[in-house]
């Protein structure tokens, strides 16, 4: 069986069209977010049919998500590319990774707002915050690594 030759370009690659599918899956949430709503009410969460409340807060919420959602899309697909020329360490990079956490912050204070009505918005809280946490870490190995390579460049 022949293996799988997956090199760094390849993978920029997928990543970035990964980064492209979620915007086009965002902006298609976006375009139905009514349908959906109807969808998971009366399908997913065994409803007859969803109150005016309850499907205001799904969709405000699901509104007021997609902001940050396209921002940190954005911020990513930034990141990618710099990766991919060679620019690695660089403020840039931290800059997109902080606001890439923040946007995951802003998500999971918006979903926890709306679980109450929705209890299932609880999963999306907690991802949304591990996700942040992830990348603070990140962005802090990257902020530490340029440090250290300006220090390494001035003892030279």
């Amino acid at each position: 069986m022949k293996q799988l030759n997956w090199s760094h370009k390849n993978s920029m690659k997928l990543s970035r069209v990964m980064v492209i599918l979620f915007a086009v899956a965002l902006v298609a949430l976006d375009i139905f977010a009514r349908d959906v709503t109807v969808f998971l009410s009366s399908h997913l969460l065994g409803q007859a049919g969803i109150g005016l409340g309850e499907g205001l807060v799904f969709m405000v919420t699901l509104y007021v998500c997609s902001l940050p959602g396209y921002v940190l899309l954005y911020s990513l697909y930034r990141l990618i590319r710099n990766l991919e020329q060679g620019t690695v360490f660089v403020p840039q990079n931290i800059a997109y990774l902080r606001r890439s956490s923040w946007c995951c912050v802003v998500v999971a204070v918006v979903c926890v707002v709306g679980v109450p009505t929705y209890p299932s918005f609880c999963i999306i809280t907690i991802a949304a915050g591990f996700m942040a946490l992830i990348i603070r870490i990140i962005k802090n190995v990257f902020e530490q690594a340029i440090l250290m390579k300006d220090e390494l460049d001035f003892t030279v």
